[in-house]
């Protein structure tokens, strides 16, 4: 049978009443003691029985306190409570119930804390967050990198680490308006960056903003210095190539025109075709290198990958370029190449690379110079190729672009030359192609490097 709290503690101080009321009477009845003192000793008896009677009761309820005062530091581990079967099991029950509630809540929010924190820090796009004051709550690591942002910058206004005023305007325009906003900015550091900023109001409570709640800000960075870069080589590609198709075009069409007028029959007709074959020739070596460029590039291209002798690559592709070189009375040698050198790749496009890079060094090379093509094999499995000729040279601010579609260090010079601009193009998607790498070093005024690195002969 279960007794309730109340009807407990009652039967108590009527246990504790009875107890000392028959005390007393005893004392005074058998004993012959005086009322007074009797009734002393029969108090003192029954409240020494509510003391003792009181602590059996209350123990559990300061315990069950002591418990409730654990868990609001946030310690929710499983603890032996104490059991009655009365009104305080029902207590004990609701503690319980709290803890483990309290304990689920918990570990979902950090589940979701969590889950947020590894998307955020697997983004590229860089994040800000500020709260309803405008002061940052958040920044991920792709920000921090994008922006070289110091390590302190919670609690601070994104003027104060960003130093960019339409940023900062557009954020406090969200927070007070709500709604989306986007801005374009360049960062002042060195290397300078392009980046598209989009910045959209939040509040705390998935319903909206509760009347007197403030909103918050979260921007997002996107890093479009590549996308720029490139607009800016499509735009440069299409003039370039707009400049170098017009012009022979310009000047057949011209020469054609005369030839049509009558002097097809003039002692200057034979010249004036020649002229045109000339131009036309000419036109049909930049489309053959676009075409070669643009099947480089697309999915399709595939190598013809086979070991061979190296040697035996460079003979070839000088052989091609001897009569050029000759005419300017310049020499071709090999400097340290070792005999047995084997590389892995593709013949026909290599022989295309090297005669490319001679062909380059005999136009910009001075007359009656020299060229020295080495080779040297690295520790990584890969071959050093380079090819010296003791030309012009390059000035240090063009060698980032001169591998670009039709860029050209003296423009005036390269089509009196006869180059079409995209030799060195083709050489750096054959290369790439193969997996290796090129570069250029040069002294202007004295010569002009030309590196590019292939695999070794596939060991068996």
């Amino acid at each position: 049978m279960r007794l309730s709290f109340r009807w407990k503690w009652m039967g108590f101080l009527a246990l504790v009443t009875f107890t000392g009321l028959l005390f007393q009477g005893y004392l005074v009845r058998f004993a012959g003691r005086p009322l007074l003192f009797s009734v002393f000793l029969g108090l003192l008896i029954s409240f020494t029985l509510l003391y003792l009677l009181s602590r059996f009761l209350v123990q559990p309820i300061e315990r069950m306190s002591q418990i409730a005062r654990q868990l609001a530091p946030g310690n929710f581990e499983k603890r032996n409570l104490p059991f009655r079967r009365d009104e305080l099991e029902m207590l004990v029950r609701a503690i319980e119930e709290i803890n483990m509630e309290m304990k689920r809540t918990i570990e979902e929010v950090s589940k979701e804390r969590d889950y947020l924190q590894t998307i955020l820090k697997g983004m590229a796009e860089g994040v800000l967050v500020v709260d309803g004051r405008g002061r940052i709550r958040m920044v991920n690591d792709a920000l921090r990198g994008l922006l070289s942002l110091p390590p302190a910058v919670m609690d601070k206004t994104p003027l104060e680490i960003i130093r960019n005023a339409e940023l900062e305007g557009a954020i406090q325009r969200v927070i007070h308006e709500g709604g989306r906003g986007s801005l374009e900015l360049e960062t002042v550091t060195l290397p300078k960056k392009a980046l598209q900023v989009n910045v959209v109001a939040i509040s705390s409570s998935p319903q909206g903003l509760d009347e007197g709640e403030k909103r918050g800000a979260i921007a997002v960075f996107h890093d479009m210095t590549r996308l720029r870069e490139l607009e800016k080589v499509r735009q440069d590609f299409v003039a370039n190539v707009s400049h170098e198709l017009r012009t022979p075009l310009t000047t057949i069409k011209g020469y054609a025109e005369t030839l049509l007028e009558g002097a097809l029959k003039e002692e200057v007709g034979s010249q004036f075709v020649q002229v045109i074959n000339r131009h036309a020739d000419r036109l049909a070596k930049i489309v053959d290198d676009l075409l070669t460029l643009s099947r480089i590039e697309s999915r399709e291209f595939h190598l013809d990958l086979k070991d061979f002798s190296f040697i035996e690559l460079l003979v070839d592709a000088i052989d091609s370029v001897k009569e050029l070189a000759d005419q300017k009375e310049i020499s071709i040698s090999c400097g340290d190449l070792p005999p047995s050198l084997f590389v892995h790749g593709d013949w026909n496009h290599l022989e295309q690379v090297l005669i490319n890079l001679l062909d380059n060094a005999i136009k910009y090379g001075r007359k009656g110079g020299k060229i020295t093509v080495s080779a040297v094999e690295g520790p990584s499995d890969e071959v050093q190729v380079s090819v010296r000729d003791d030309g012009i040279g390059i000035p240090s601010e063009d060698l980032p672009r001169i591998f670009e579609r039709f860029y050209r260090v003296d423009k005036g010079r390269s089509k009196e030359l006869g180059g079409t601009g995209l030799g060195l193009s083709i050489v750096k998607h054959i290369i790439q192609a193969h997996g290796g790498k090129v570069w250029a070093e040069s002294k202007l005024g004295e010569s002009s490097t030309f590196f590019f690195t292939l695999p070794r002969q596939k060991r068996t």
